[in-house]
């Protein structure tokens, strides 16, 4: 059997058991879901209320950032369940068995993007029921979901990189838990118009500006920058571009500290 059929084979096992695992833990799968639709309500009529722009037009702002936002999570979903399976010796028995060493990464990989993709559903619904609406085409919608895929795919394996190198599964937590401030340094919430000069270059660097602006355009409910950093005024190219960079540089670093191990 050649390597790349291997790989597929033992990945897809690696699927199957990541899909199980999240099964038997309905709490956290829950509180992935519920958390970006908490979000939503609680920032478009809160928050909406205090902005100049009016309340719908915030909501229709807001979605996509928060579809982004929960994508970026890839980081902390990706470095909990890393970390969890390297230091409680899970990792180490895989290691033992005849299989490709690539599958046990993409196999967790794999089972996020199908727990994100069916996640995005129903905030999607939600967004719809308060105002949110897809402006541009079929076309350009699909894109843009594809588009929120890969940027998880790559924010998932910076995660299991990071789990993988933790000290231990509450060092991952906590960690994990301070990438909630990764969306608060972009303009997935609010415009980065009227931020000081060196907050607004800071926000317009950060990948998830690149990428919500890039929703926003493709679901037609907000029109590109006239000015500003590269990667948001050409959102769609600067976003392809963070995400080749941050898969050519976490994928093989990640893939090698499995293989390696606690060495």
């Amino acid at each position: 059997m050649s390597p790349m059929s291997t790989l597929a084979y033992d990945g897809t096992a690696m699927l199957g058991r990541h899909l199980r695992r999240i099964r038997h833990n309905p709490g956290l799968l829950i509180l992935t879901q519920t958390m970006p639709i908490t979000m939503l309500l609680f920032f478009g009529y809160v928050f909406g209320s205090a902005l100049a722009t009016p309340g719908p037009e915030y909501r229709s702002f807001l979605v996509p950032g928060l579809l982004v936002a929960t994508a970026a999570n890839g980081i902390m979903t990706g470095m909990f369940q890393a970390a969890q399976d390297s230091h409680r010796g899970v990792m180490n028995r895989f290691r033992t068995l005849p299989m490709s060493r690539a599958a046990v990464p993409f196999g967790q990989v794999a089972a996020d993007l199908v727990v994100t993709f069916g996640g995005m559903m129903p905030l999607m619904l939600v967004g719809l029921a308060v105002g949110w609406r897809i402006e541009g085409s079929a076309l350009e919608a699909a894109g843009a979901v594809g588009l929120l895929l890969l940027f998880r795919f790559a924010t998932t394996w910076i995660g299991i990189l990071l789990g993988l190198a933790s000290g231990s599964e509450e060092a991952a937590g906590q960690l994990g838990g301070a990438t909630f401030i990764l969306p608060l340094l972009s303009n997935a919430y609010i415009p980065t118009d009227n931020l000081p000069g060196w907050l607004r270059t800071t926000a317009e660097w950060n990948p998830i500006s690149a990428v919500t602006t890039a929703m926003r355009d493709l679901f037609g409910n907000a029109p590109v920058p006239a000015d500003g950093a590269w990667p948001v005024t050409h959102p769609v190219a600067g976003s392809l571009a963070w995400c080749a960079v941050l898969i050519a540089v976490f994928l093989p670093l990640a893939v090698r500290r499995y293989a390696r191990g606690g060495r």
